[in-house]
């Protein structure tokens, strides 16, 4: 997963879905498919966009492409004729693009056509030599796919050119946003709490509760007499973060339980709460480690690390899945390190680093993983999980309290605006493009 300012997403989004195309074309599973299939029809003109052409066999591949996608994910299509008419539709308005692409003068060099094809080879694990090899049994020329691959990068720099400048953001619309974050933000308490956990297990009996509440109760003693809590952690607490003497890291109130809440607001830091608290859990005994009261706008950046495992037609989301539950046992049971799997097995370019992804603002991860991210507390390692790049774990090393001054408040607050303003400003570029251009559909031979 790549890490980069929100406002660039959308173009990364394209180049990823153009490298996960051609990786379901290319797989082995699909390579088996064309002998099985009915026989080859003549191909022929579908549109003629301006000096462009849609060709059916073009629709017939776009067609393969979103079909063998939708029985990977499950998701259910619309009725085969529905379908077809709207990837034509779509074709169109890329062909149209393309023509405005030419027409401004916008250009790809060979060299960042050379870095895309070795990404789509290093993709689906194949030197060049064997791409050409598997792009022929495919049916497909090696220019063919050069071709395509020129044409789906100017897209993405011709969509990210135009769409951006459409986008105007002014002061008051920064100022607004601003003034909603500091609501939220400024003046509010900051706790870092730790906790020692006895767990209480699903279907416990009221005995098992009640001596597991009494074990509790004296470790609560035990502390509040002054035993090293960091101590107790270790030697009794059944939570994810023991490794961190219990401590959850530094959070606004609103990012922690309210039972939490509650029982430390009232506390010095370095004391322990009166009380035992009762979650879905289980009984915990929590300590006020750090408080801070902040009067500035601050943001939380997140370090975390994480495993990926792409999915494909060999690699299915509930075997992706399966496996990432096995390295997460590996790791608790202290088989093996996390950064030793994610540099092994990892599909992402963060591997040869252990997986470590660097310092994240908010907002810089796609949603999908930063919710299930910031969910985790520092040292806690997440169930499998699924995004748009494929099956997760991952493991929140570090978190820290940024103040954000004048120019980055700016910057932070022009990037989320962007980021809202963009679907609707790349529709509204595109039916014009689309209006603009001359569109010929021509008739299937008979």
């Amino acid at each position: 997963m790549t890490r980069l300012p929100s406002f660039r997403r959308h173009a990364v989004r394209w180049t990823g879905a153009l490298l996960a195309a051609w990786s379901v074309l290319l797989s082995p599973a699909v390579q088996a498919q064309p002998a099985a299939a009915a026989p080859r029809t003549v191909d022929y003109i579908v549109a003629v966009v301006d000096q462009e052409l849609v060709t059916n066999s073009e629709v017939q591949q776009r067609l393969q492409r979103i079909e063998q996608e939708a029985e990977r994910n499950g998701a259910r299509l619309p009725p085969r004729d529905e379908l077809r008419a709207q990837v034509v539709e779509a074709l169109i308005n890329e062909r149209a693009q393309l023509s405005y692409a030419k027409l401004v003068g916008l250009r790809i060099d060979e060299a960042e056509i050379d870095r895309a094809v070795n990404n789509v080879a290093a993709q689906n694990q194949l030197t060049l030599p064997q791409l050409r090899e598997r792009l022929r049994e495919q049916g497909m020329d090696f220019a063919r796919f050069r071709n395509n691959i020129r044409d789906e990068l100017l897209l993405v720099r011709l969509r990210e050119r135009e769409v951006q400048r459409r986008i105007k953001i002014s002061d008051a619309e920064i100022e607004d946003y601003l003034r909603q974050l500091r609501a939220q933000s400024g003046g509010a308490t900051e706790y870092d709490i730790a906790q020692i956990l006895i767990a209480v297990p699903e279907g416990a009996t009221p005995e098992q509760e009640a001596e597991l509440q009494q074990r509790a109760q004296q470790v609560l003693e035990q502390a509040r007499a002054g035993t090293p809590f960091e101590e107790l952690v270790r030697s009794h607490s059944q939570g994810p973060n023991r490794d961190q003497g219990g401590r959850l890291g530094l959070r606004p109130a609103e990012r922690l339980p309210d039972l939490f809440v509650q029982s430390v607001a009232g506390l010095q830091a370095g004391e322990v709460a009166p009380q035992l608290v009762r979650s879905g859990a289980g009984f915990h005994i929590l300590k006020l480690a750090d408080r801070k009261d902040r009067q500035g706008l601050a943001i939380t950046q997140t370090r975390a690390r994480h495993i990926l495992l792409r999915i494909s037609p060999q690699l299915t989301q509930q075997t992706a899945l399966r496996r990432l539950a096995e390295y997460k046992r590996r790791i608790e049971q202290g088989e093996a390190g996390f950064a030793q799997i994610a540099r092994e097995v990892s599909e992402d370019g963060s591997a040869p680093y252990g997986g470590d992804l660097g310092w994240a603002n908010p907002g810089q991860f796609v949603p999908e993983f930063e919710q299930v991210m910031n969910r985790l507390a520092v040292g806690q390692i997440s169930d499998p999980f699924l995004s748009r790049f494929g099956a997760h774990l991952v493991q929140v090393t570090d978190r820290r309290q940024s103040e954000l001054d004048a120019r980055q408040q700016r910057e932070l607050a022009t990037n989320a605006l962007r980021e809202r303003k963009y679907e609707q400003a790349y529709q509204e570029w595109a039916r014009e493009i689309r209006a603009q251009a001359y569109v010929e559909m021509r008739e299937p031979p008979q």
